[in-house]
């Protein structure tokens, strides 16, 4: 009888031993394979949650089929206690083990909310905007001008503040002058420290991603760092009959370039306009440039020249010197700083606007000056509606 029992006990014990083992390889099949999740959701990991709350945060949304067996995979995996604060994408049909590795791995959250400090060459705006998940797209939230003295601050931008996954990126316009980005980055309430205005032009446009108490210091470091790769890169990359004769008279007329026209077409035809004048030994003529001389880049001017102005005397002044200024104008993007060294092949020495937001070009004075009254119709026109 023992006997039999024990043959028995031995039978129940192989059985549940294989029940268990196919137990185990169900719940590793349900936990690497395909979610039922339809659509991309944005998971808000909050510091000191937990895996329980943050199973039952996606069983809620759809996003697994087991929240036991998602708890259960993340203990086994050692990664139960790796859950990194943020927010996180999790893409449609993610695996159960696939989200583990979203929630742990760490790094920067990508979804969420994102604050975006855009600087231009006229104005300044704070961007609140948060991802579609689905239409992996941003969609703005709110948007706001902090120069304005009675600006009133959106809540949601308050609010977002106080979020430790929020990221925020600085976006410098092409165009925009040193003095403008450095008083800039003093009203962004999330960096830290004091700056000296750069050199003009040495900032590179571009997106920059920064955390909060970064120093604006080490923010201008990295734009000038990037500048200067950009530098380096259109004077390799220059015609071999280009008239300018350093990277920093590159960087000069770049950046007139940049400030005569907002119309990418147009860079290498404005280009050789330049260019044209310079092998001739023609005075610019630039009106960007006797702004400058006017302002020295610290702010907008905000009205049209004066005659007086246009004559005026100022190391800028192209209606007066002979050649390039002595300094850049603006900060110039990658687009410009190859123009003007890779010009169009053209005869035009000179352009006006067209009233299209572009420029026409002429060869000759008679041509231009019929441009030119054009141009005077066209403003009488608006004048007057």
């Amino acid at each position: 009888m023992w006997r039999h029992i024990a043959s028995n006990a031995i039978m129940l014990l192989i059985v549940g031993l294989f029940l268990l083992g196919g137990l185990v390889l169900w719940g590793k099949s349900e936990y690497t394979a395909e979610g039922p999740l339809d659509a991309p959701i944005c998971l808000r990991v909050e510091p000191g949650m937990t895996m329980d709350r943050i199973s039952r945060r996606l069983d809620a949304n759809g996003a697994i089929s087991s929240g036991p067996i998602f708890r259960i995979g993340a203990d086994y995996t050692e990664k139960a206690s790796q859950l990194k604060a943020g927010s996180f994408l999790v893409p449609a049909h993610a695996s159960m083990q696939e989200i583990t590795d979203i929630v742990t791995r760490g790094g920067a959250s990508t979804c969420g909310t994102e604050i975006v400090y855009r600087i231009g060459v006229t104005r300044q705006v704070v961007q609140v905007r948060e991802l579609d998940p689905e239409a992996k797209a941003f969609v703005e939230l709110a948007a706001f001008n902090p120069a304005q003295d009675d600006v009133e601050v959106p809540q949601v931008y308050t609010d977002r503040r106080q979020r430790r996954d929020t990221r925020y990126r600085i976006a410098l316009a092409e165009g925009v002058t040193s003095w403008q980005v450095v008083e800039a980055l003093k009203g962004i309430d999330v960096l830290s420290g004091q700056v000296e205005v750069p050199e003009e032009g040495r900032l590179a446009p571009d997106s920059y991603e920064v955390r909060v108490g970064d120093s604006r210091a080490s923010v201008i470091q990295r734009m000038e760092e990037a500048q200067a790769v950009r530098i380096a890169a259109a004077w390799e990359g220059r015609s071999e009959d280009t008239v300018l004769k350093s990277p920093e008279e590159m960087l000069i007329l770049a950046s007139i370039i940049e400030k005569e026209t907002g119309v990418p077409q147009e860079r290498r035809q404005v280009a050789s306009v330049f260019t044209n004048r310079l092998k001739r030994g023609m005075r610019l003529q630039t009106d960007p440039t006797v702004i400058y001389g006017i302002t020295k880049g610290q702010g907008v001017l905000g009205r049209g020249l004066r005659q007086s102005e246009l004559r005026g005397v100022t190391p800028w002044n192209t209606y007066v010197i002979p050649a390039l200024p002595p300094t850049p104008i603006a900060n110039p993007g990658m687009a410009s700083l190859e123009a003007a060294v890779n010009p169009d092949q053209t005869e035009y020495i000179f352009f006006v606007a067209d009233g299209s937001g572009g420029h026409a070009f002429a060869k000759t004075l008679a041509e231009h000056n019929e441009n030119v009254a054009k141009w005077r119709r066209i403003e009488a026109e608006r004048a007057n509606q």
